[in-house]
């Protein structure tokens, strides 16, 4: 069994609301965007990087959450930018902007999935060969004497 399904990762129950709540935020800014409510949706910008941030803060001991987190956090200031570039009738200035955060979360997954992850795995599989060593050199030896 590998370490990661041993692994449990338990959210307490206060932190779960806040991300919870955060999701709320996300869908009230996002939808002021449709609705072109530009003070209510500019407002939001706030509470929702500001509790993305803290997510991420939260998690940044767990590598996995730091990651997707930070490219969430990442992803929501691209987003905002566009908003306030769409209801400023400047996103056709801004849009090429909004690449450069875009791309830097997708660059942290990339990172994560294709270095950092496959590292561990390399780690954890190098650190379970050596657990087991001990006990198949044991076994050899009473092979031996029977």
């Amino acid at each position: 069994m590998s370490q990661e399904s041993k692994d449990l990762y338990v959210v307490p129950a206060r932190f779960r609301k806040m991300e919870n709540l955060h999701i709320l935020f996300w869908l009230v800014k996002d939808l002021c965007w449709c609705l072109l409510f530009k003070p209510l949706g500019m407002i939001m910008i706030a509470p929702t990087l500001l509790v993305a941030i803290w997510i991420t803060w939260k998690n940044r001991h767990i590598v996995a959450e730091l990651a997707h987190n930070a490219a969430i956090a990442i992803w929501i200031m691209a987003n905002s930018m566009w908003m306030v570039a769409e209801f400023y009738a400047v996103d056709e200035k801004v849009k090429p902007y909004c690449i450069i955060p875009f791309s830097l979360g997708i660059l942290i997954l990339l990172y994560y999935y294709l270095i950092y992850a496959p590292m561990q795995r390399r780690k954890e599989n190098a650190e379970a060969d050596i657990e087991i060593a001990p006990i198949q050199q044991e076994a050899v030896v009473v092979a031996e004497k029977a």
